[in-house]
This record gives structure tokens, sequence and C-alpha cells, in this order.
């Protein structure tokens, strides 16, 4: 980690104290400069609309487009986050991360009916799956259409900083929001190793609460299962405690790290394994009895079928690690 370089401004007189600190703390290499110079501004102009998820993925995003001079607006619409209260901290924290840095913050409508009514079919579906791209371009639609009500010529999503998500799924529904309304949509490589030390460095400055999972309740299902097979605790939500490690960003090398391509990558693999490997036809019935959806599923017996999966995929884990 130490010899991975920061994306910044390197004019230490400009820097806030958090990210002075990672400035003395990290070794700068030509590179930094190649990463700067790829980050181009928008071609429609300065006035963006950032579609920001929470105040982690949106500390890095907002500082590097603040370098290039950009007019921010943040639109926060999420109606994915699940449970209320999960979505009351992340965006009471990210409207107060705004109002410190005087950027204007759209509350946008909490509709979680109309999440989970587009999401019906798609409930096993492993993240960055259909139900994943159907969640970005439902809210990538709302903040597209936002826009042009507003004047805005330019979009762009905090999505696309979290290397737990498809970069490429997560620009796909942006660009083609902005589209569909005649708006640019503002691309760039938000994931290299310098973006993600340099958002943990904001987070860990600004003390930010540490979600756990993406948001929806199928996330927090399947990332509690990938937990339990790694003998981590269960996710928390809210109060001082988290499930796993600290309640809060203090230590941006180690939060780093549970963000490397190794531990993505991993999570991904048996996620991917359990929800390909789960058997509808063996959970299908007449459609009549309890706990069955139109289609004849059982979610009962589909649910005991994915816990049974992620049993297995625990043993193997186990035994690779011990071999």
């Amino acid at each position: 980690m130490s010899s991975l370089a920061l994306s910044y401004d390197p004019d230490e007189s400009q820097m806030p104290p958090h990210v002075l600190l990672a400035h003395k703390s990290y070794t700068t290499t030509s590179s930094t400069q190649s990463e700067l110079t790829s980050i181009q501004k928008p071609k429609s102009g300065n006035r963006v609309l950032l579609h920001s998820c929470c105040a982690p993925c949106s500390g890095a995003m907002i500082y590097e487009m603040s370098r290039l001079d950009l007019d921010i607006t943040v639109f926060f619409y999420n109606p994915n986050i699940h449970p209320r209260r999960e979505y009351l901290i992340r965006k009471s924290e990210n409207k107060n991360f705004c109002s410190s840095l005087s950027i204007p913050f759209v509350d946008a409508e909490y509709d979680p009916e109309v999440w989970y009514d587009k999401a019906k079919g798609m409930e096993g579906d492993a993240e960055r799956g259909n139900r994943c791209t159907m969640c970005f371009d439902m809210r990538m639609e709302k903040t597209a259409e936002y826009a042009k009500e507003n004047g805005f010529h330019v979009i762009a999503t905090t999505n696309a900083t979290s290397r737990w998500k498809d970069a490429a799924q997560v620009d796909g529904s942006g660009i083609r929001a902005a589209g569909k309304y005649g708006l640019e949509y503002f691309a760039a490589n938000w994931q290299t190793d310098r973006m993600t030390l340099l958002k943990y460095q904001i987070s860990a400055g600004e003390k930010f609460y540490k979600q756990e999972y993406c948001g929806c309740s199928y996330s927090l299902r399947d990332s509690n299962l990938w937990r339990a097979a790694n003998g981590i605790g269960k996710i928390r939500i809210g109060g001082d405690k988290a499930g796993l490690g600290e309640r809060y960003f203090t230590d941006p090398e180690k939060d780093a790290e549970e963000e490397s391509v190794e531990v993505v990558r991993e999570f991904f693999e048996s996620a991917n394994m359990i929800a390909s490997c789960v058997d509808e036809v063996s959970c299908k019935g007449d459609g009549k009895s309890g706990g069955k959806d139109a289609g004849g599923i059982d979610k009962k017996k589909l649910e005991e079928e994915r816990k049974r999966l992620w049993e297995i995929y625990k043993e193997r884990k186990k035994k690779t690690e011990e071999a």
C-alpha cells in the first residue's frame, strides 16, 4: 500500500488537513499526473448533477470534480436502501457533508415500494446481475429527469467509485439515461488504487459512518450469508458498533485493503456461484399454496437451497485454507 500514489493537486497549500496527511503518508509517482490528466472536464458545461448513494462514495469524486472547477449539485435518490433506518443514516450524513462544503443537496423522494415492484422476479439474482441493472437504471432515470427539468447538462453517479460495483454496468445505466434526455454522462475511471485510497482518507478525516453492505434487502441477505461462511459477524444497522471492524472510518489503509481487487473478486465469485447453482426447477410448486409466487416458485424452499449452497461453499473454503 505504501507505494501507491493518491490523486490530487500536489500543491500542499491547497490541501485540506486529511488530504495533506495522505500526501505525506504515501509516495507519489509519475502515474499520479497520468491519472490526473485522464479525468477531463465534461464537454457540455460545468454544472453537474451528481447522483450520490452515500457520503463515503462521494468524497473523492467531489474532490476530483472540485479540482476541475465544476459546479456540483448532489442528488440523493436511493429507494433501494433498506431498512429505512439505514436510509436515514446515509441521507443525513450525505446532507451534512454537502452542507459543510456549501454544495446544494437535493433530497428526492423515498419510494421503496416502486423499487420492490420493479425487482419482482429478480430477488435471487447475485449482485451485479439484472436486479442491479434495474436499480441503476431506475436511479439514473430519475437523476436525468431532474437534470433536464432544472437546467443541468451533465449527470454522474458516485456508484461508479466503488469497486463493489461493476463500472461498466453503472456507466451503462448513466449513458442510457443521459441519452434519453439529451444530456452528457460524465464517465471516468473512478476505481483506481489512488482514488480508492483518497476516498478512504477523506472518509476517515470526516469520520463517516461505515456502512456494511450495498443497500438493498437482498444485498443485506447475501452479505450476511457470505459473512457467516467466512466467520464474520452479522451486519449491524446504526449504533456505535459494526458487525465487522469499527463503526466509523478511521484507518484509510486498512479500509482500502477491505475493498481490494482480491477481496471484491472473491466475494462475487462465491455469490455468483451460489446464484447460478440454485435450482429453481426443483423449487417449483403449483402456485396455489402459501409461500409461492405467481410463477409457482416456492420462496421458502428457494431460500433453503440458497443457504444449503452457502454451507457447501463454507466447507470448501475451509478445506482450501487448511490445504
